[in-house]
């Protein structure tokens, strides 16, 4: 594996606490770093106090439960994600997921109408998804799945969303939004504020292709919602850490929330990513008290470990 910068004492106990609420480890259909079950043990020896388990393509509250049996006093959280594999939009899959003990919920990702139909360049030199070349084998297979719809092509939500986002509302989950639009996470946001979701995360904003501007950043912050910097967005070239910066700097930490999206083979160890986070943070002069926000309070808020 490629060397990887190690995280300093100082960030360790920064973000020790936190929850890293992104993260792809095995069991999967990809190749991946590690297993739950080691990374829970490896997480609670450097400080960390739990993570979510996101798969794209099944839901992780059961995984999340023995995890939890094998390593006591772990904070493992599942998640479901609605594409096409849970079928799309489906209340029902959210309801038995709640009712297993799954916390979050992410809108479409991959089969997303908007990641389908994206035709954004990654930028050079940038490193692909895992999961593009799942989706590619799956449609030379012809058994891909049509796009799930999230919002009507008048810019309204679809019956299947509200549904949903009752459903989550209904048990308090969190919901991230997933691979969505801009324009249809601001429409899907109002719906959820409406239907009394308390608490949301705009899924990694920099990514490709979401490109959330600042202004509309900062309406989705004035609505309640936290803005998720992971890092791999610009580790592996999809924004440049400069953006990736200045977007934290113009929406305000108390409005961010730190995550790694880690678990690829080709990347740092998924216990450092926060940690390394905070050191480019401090690095450019960001308080450590901004980081701890980012990376504990707002992380165990999402996490359902702080009401």
């Amino acid at each position: 594996m490629p060397d990887h910068p190690t995280p300093s004492a100082r960030a360790r106990e920064l973000v020790a606490g936190a929850y890293d609420t992104h993260i792809h480890v095995a069991p999967d259909v990809m190749r991946r770093r590690t297993d739950d079950l080691t990374l829970a043990a490896r997480f609670a020896e450097v400080g960390l106090a739990g993570f979510v388990l996101k798969s794209h393509y099944v839901p992780t509250a059961e995984r999340a439960a023995v995890v939890r049996a094998a390593v006591p006093g772990f904070g493992a959280v599942g998640a479901i994600t609605l594409n096409a594999s849970v079928g799309g939009m489906n209340p029902i899959a959210v309801e038995i997921a709640a009712r297993g003990g799954a916390q979050v919920v992410w809108l479409p990702t991959v089969d997303s109408a908007n990641q389908r139909a994206c035709t954004a360049t990654d930028p050079e030199g940038a490193t692909p998804p895992m999961w593009a070349r799942l989706q590619a084998d799956l449609r030379e297979s012809g058994i891909s799945a049509d796009p799930v719809e999230v919002v009507g092509a008048g810019g309204d939500v679809l019956e299947p969303t509200r549904q949903v986002l009752r459903v989550i509302a209904k048990h308090d989950m969190t919901l991230a939004t997933g691979h969505l639009a801009a324009a249809e996470i601001e429409t899907v946001v109002d719906a959820a504020v409406a239907e009394g979701v308390r608490r949301i995360v705009i899924t990694h904003p920099e990514f490709t292709s979401q490109r959330v501007a600042i202004d509309r950043q900062r309406a989705l912050a004035a609505k309640g919602a936290l803005l998720e910097r992971c890092f791999t967005t610009p580790h592996s070239g999809k924004v440049s850490w400069e953006t990736w910066l200045e977007h934290i700097s113009a929406v305000g930490p108390e409005h961010s929330v730190l995550s790694s999206d880690l678990g690829q083979p080709f990347n740092p160890p998924v216990e450092d990513g926060l940690a390394l986070l905070a050191d480019r943070l401090l690095a450019e002069g960001y308080t450590e008290k901004d980081v701890r926000t980012m990376a504990v309070d707002n992380s165990r808020r999402l996490a359902g470990a702080v009401s």
